[in-house]
């Protein structure tokens, strides 16, 4: 079968690791179950391993991709769950658990016709949900859930600012507080990233930097040192900054004086839990919130979309469509 590969790292050149080619079908061992893959999409998270960024060459080489939604070996529609680790060893979540990993982290992923996962980290597809949507759910979209109502704990009414509008997690970010009745705002160096965050439901949307029409209760941050001292001080007093990435850099200023005598909060979050993904997908049932896809291209252009993700010319998610027998009509198509 056709897979993308990382077979090497390079921080200057990320996409000389990536290669196309042919690879054995898995074979799932007993308690996984094999997938056959509709539809993938694009994280940051790839990028990364590309670079060698939390990832050791000793894992590669490995296939890319941490988003799946397909097909089950009973030919049910799912989604598949990214984060491979058991609850119990991390107390009822196994994002906690010491020994878990995202999907391509240490098993190959999901640029690929075919894939093996636990059997549990399978999630039924619903059929209001098209495979190009509910591919881009599964890292970028429940990983702004969990900030956003399992992290930050928003409620109706919340103000919250999103740095960097237009990456996969802050437009995910940004659709999931409004459904929820947040105030949002949003940033981005883009004018026309800008105008998409307020089409989204954004009350405002700012240049990285610039103030806020008020102060908020909680930012989002996936972007790191270059709006850190934004975020800090766009907060109000006892507000919450939460953090899942840091794309332009991990050690910004601490700025520990504001934070305690502000009683600001800063806290981590990393992936989601299957049952948040079930939450989520409740949500959104209820809400009618969408993803925001960019564009669709098929596997063998994948290095056309890494080179539009590390530029950064994307909104929204990036489709990715592996070969195979033609992807069927759903309630979208």
């Amino acid at each position: 079968m056709l897979a993308a590969t990382a077979i090497s790292q390079s921080a200057a050149d990320p996409l000389s690791g990536l290669v196309l080619r042919d690879v054995p079908e898995p074979t799932p061992r007993p308690g996984w179950s094999r997938v056959r893959v509709v539809a993938s999409s694009l994280n940051m998270h790839d990028v990364w391993t590309l670079r060698g960024v939390g990832h050791p060459p000793d894992r590669l080489p490995i296939t890319l991709g941490c988003d799946a939604a397909g097909y089950d070996e009973d030919g049910n529609e799912v989604i598949v769950h990214p984060v491979i680790g058991d609850p119990d060893a991390g107390r009822g979540d196994e994002t906690l658990d010491p020994g878990r990993a995202l999907l391509s982290e240490r098993h190959d992923g999901a640029f690929a016709e075919y894939l093996t996962v636990p059997a549990r980290n399978l999630v039924p597809k619903p059929d209001w949900l098209s495979f190009d949507e509910a591919a881009c759910l599964p890292v970028a979209w429940t990983t702004a859930y969990r900030m956003l109502f399992t992290q930050a704990r928003i409620t109706a009414g919340d103000r919250v600012l999103v740095q960097g509008a237009g990456g996969g997690v802050a437009s995910a970010a940004i659709r999931l507080a409004v459904a929820a009745g947040a105030v949002v705002y949003a940033t981005s160096r883009s004018a026309d990233k800008r105008a998409e965050a307020v089409s989204w439901g954004a009350r405002a949307a700012v240049a990285p930097g610039e103030r806020l029409p008020e102060r908020v209760d909680v930012v989002i941050e996936t972007v790191g040192e270059a709006t850190w001292s934004h975020s800090l001080k766009s907060l109000r007093p006892g507000g919450t900054v939460v953090i899942a990435g840091a794309t332009s850099g991990m050690n910004p200023p601490a700025d520990l004086g504001r934070i305690f005598y502000l009683q600001q909060r800063i806290l981590g979050s990393t992936g989601c839990t299957r049952v948040e993904l079930v939450a989520m997908l409740r949500l959104m049932e209820a809400t009618g919130v969408r993803p925001v896809i960019d564009r669709t291209l098929p596997l063998a252009e994948i290095h056309k979309g890494f080179q539009l993700m590390i530029d950064g010319g994307l909104t929204g998610k990036l489709v990715v469509h592996p070969p195979g027998p033609a992807r069927p009509r759903t309630s979208h198509k």
